[in-house]
């Protein structure tokens, strides 16, 4: 298993609003607000998280580790809380691409060195954390929720595809967006 990359993350992190953009810009309003059944999201949804994660979480958290320490918790984060639910979806995208480049940009000029990715912070209900799983977890969480959009725009055709949907793994892949 290779280490952790600054480097790597971010040039993952970089191509995510690139890559949502290009999935759903443009996209008939039926795929927008589709979801997977009662309290999961639909892309518009997933927009809207993610959007708010990128103000609320990573750097807020980046910053108290290397602030404080493990001497101040972080704050807690609402996984679902969302948005204004009538920005537009090209709003969301356009709003994540700007929040995202920034908070890259921030990223890289802190010029993290390899003792500061072991430095701890205390999450609120993990307890100890290193600056290397926050920045780790950031990369997951986009590829998370790039899985679930393919997921859920998937689950509109689950009977349409009849029986070659025993053939299609996204169609059987367990949910992860209920609440």
């Amino acid at each position: 298993m290779p280490d952790f990359s600054v480097v790597e993350a971010t040039a993952l992190l970089a191509r995510t609003p690139s890559t949502l953009d290009a999935q759903l810009r443009g996209l008939p309003t039926i795929w927008l607000h589709a979801s997977e059944g009662e309290q999961t999201f639909s892309p518009v949804g997933i927009m809207s998280h993610l959007v708010n994660i990128e103000r609320t979480d990573w750097l807020p958290r980046l910053r108290i580790i290397l602030d404080y320490g493990e001497s101040k918790p972080f704050d807690p984060v609402d996984r679902f809380a969302q948005q204004d639910r009538n920005t537009s979806l090209e709003q969301l995208l356009d709003d994540f691409a700007r929040l995202r480049a920034e908070n890259l940009a921030t990223l890289r000029s802190l010029n993290l060195q390899p003792a500061d990715l072991i430095r701890r912070g205390t999450h609120p209900v993990f307890g100890p954390v290193t600056l290397s799983q926050l920045l780790a977890t950031w990369t997951v969480h986009d590829l998370t929720h790039l899985h679930q959009l393919t997921r859920v725009l998937a689950h509109q055709y689950r009977e349409a595809v009849g029986p070659w949907r025993a053939y299609l793994g996204v169609l059987r892949c367990q949910g992860h967006s209920a609440a």
